[in-house]
């Protein structure tokens, strides 16, 4: 079972908690794992959560798990900001919450759902700035299928009369298009005396977090409401079709980010932006373009139709033609790459390169306007300026046990055709021939020719003709 969280020192009321529910086995995902790892536009759905309430200014992050708790925490092992704590049954959100008790110092407590993933930090801002002015605050939303979320009913002034669940709610309540978001800030310890004070009064006979601000407002105490301007904020993931639209909506927000930072995409709904990614102004993404992972793309930078960027830094004014694939790479300014290149972990391309059809480069370095144009493998390489390499040249790295290094200097030119067998050092303006098997260092200005000596055979297809009639007649 999951470690049990250590009790923190006292800590000063200017403290600000988060305490994220993660227990729920979300049995509709059809899933042997937990519902909060499974992933929105890249990341498990509790990244996002933790991430917003780290960015609201919350100082201590407590999870509350349940079942597959140990795999929750092994993805976040490396998450030492955050206290684990355990619902060993699972008795309601109300109950889930009341399982921090012991670890939650007095303040601002947010409440949070590890599977709503859309939530902003600035709405959590927005509740813990409202929760100061009352007893607490909760977020709420209007949608016209407000399906099983439960209704908020306010008081004829607008302020909140009670939380009904949607299993307890009559008809006229259901026709409410009010709901409850989930995600709450409340004061601490008074949070935990009203749930310890609650009693399992409802259809499923679990204890709900709500009731505790339901209670607040009967006994005199204000619960301020704060309206999600994005009601996607509130969204919570329950099943399969669940996750593929917040993921499509967390991959919205991120084109509509860059877009908004002077970024042109042309076909949003099929361009993937996901992980910390920047580009830089007045670049332009074209249709079915993916960025992942760490990606820093320079201004003015144009990506055709289909590239896919994983962990890339681009300089400024670089083409990604249509259907390369860059990862772990880095790319000099002015430089272009492809169409149907491949840039492999360890590619340096400097300023000016050119890199075209079916080339690959793997861990290697390309100097300032080296040129490989088509159908060529450069792998443990160090390629200086402006070295030309010929179509179909290999550098032949691998002996069967060791990779070795190919060292090409500065305006060499590389026939097509050749291979290259490494380990191997070509002197600068060195040449080598068309077709040639180079296997010999060769010194700078010289001219390396590796190949055997043409012999052509007179009349070679008469003799075979007549050698393959004699035989049929036999």
């Amino acid at each position: 079972m999951p470690s049990d969280a250590t009790t923190p020192t006292a800590a000063s009321s200017s403290s600000t908690t988060a305490v994220i529910l993660a227990a729920g086995k979300g049995t509709r995902m059809r899933s042997q794992r937990p519902k909060v790892l499974h992933e929105v536009g890249g990341r498990p759905m509790l990244y996002w959560v933790l991430e917003a309430a780290r960015k609201a200014g919350c100082d201590r992050l407590v999870v509350v798990i349940g079942h597959g708790g140990e795999e929750v925490q092994r993805a976040f092992a490396d998450a030492s900001d955050v206290l684990w704590v355990e619902q060993k049954e699972q008795r309601g959100t109300g109950h889930a919450v009341l399982q921090a008790r012991e670890v939650v110092p007095p303040g601002p407590v947010l409440v949070l759902s590890g599977d709503v993933p859309l939530v902003s930090s600035s709405t959590l801002r927005q509740l813990l700035d409202a929760a100061a002015a009352g007893w607490g605050s909760l977020a709420i939303a209007e949608l016209e299928q407000p399906g099983r979320l439960g209704r908020v009913l306010r008081r004829p002034d607008g302020g909140l009369e009670r939380i009904v669940e949607a299993a307890d709610a009559s008809e006229q309540e259901l026709a409410v298009t009010t709901i409850n978001a989930g995600l709450y800030a409340l004061p601490a310890p008074q949070v935990f005396e009203d749930l310890a004070a609650l009693t399992p009064d409802n259809a499923q006979g679990e204890i709900y977090l709500p009731d505790a601000a339901t209670a607040a407002v009967a006994d005199g105490r204000e619960v301020r409401l704060v309206t999600l301007e994005d009601p996607s904020e509130a969204w919570g993931v329950n099943d399969r079709r669940d996750l593929a639209v917040a993921h499509r909506r967390a991959l919205d927000r991120a084109v509509e980010h860059a877009q908004n930072s002077g970024v042109t995409v042309l076909d949003p709904s099929s361009t993937v932006i996901q992980g910390e990614v920047e580009i830089g102004q007045d670049s332009v993404l074209h249709g079915d373009v993916t960025l992942l992972g760490n990606c820093r793309i320079g201004q003015r930078c144009v990506l055709h139709r289909g590239a896919w960027l994983r962990d890339v830094e681009l300089g400024d004014e670089v083409e990604v033609r249509p259907y390369s694939v860059l990862d772990g790479a880095q790319v000099g300014s002015g430089s272009g790459v492809g169409p149907f290149a491949r840039l492999r972990p360890g590619a340096e391309l400097g300023r000016g390169v050119h890199i075209g059809n079916f080339v690959e480069v793997k861990k290697s370095r390309l100097a300032d306007g080296v040129k490989a144009g088509h159908l060529t493998y450069l792998g443990d390489a160090e390629v200086g300026p402006e070295a030309n390499i010929g179509a179909g040249t290999v550098t032949c790295n691998y002996d069967g046990r060791n990779k070795h290094r190919t060292v090409i200097g500065e305006g060499v030119f590389v026939g097509s055709g050749s291979m290259l067998v490494a380990p191997l050092n070509l002197g600068d303006g060195s040449y080598t021939g068309a077709g040639s098997t180079v296997t010999k260092d060769v010194p700078a200005g010289g001219l390396a020719v590796a190949r055997g000596r043409q012999r052509n055979i007179d009349d070679w297809i008469e003799r075979r003709r007549n050698q393959e009639k004699s035989q049929g007649e036999e």
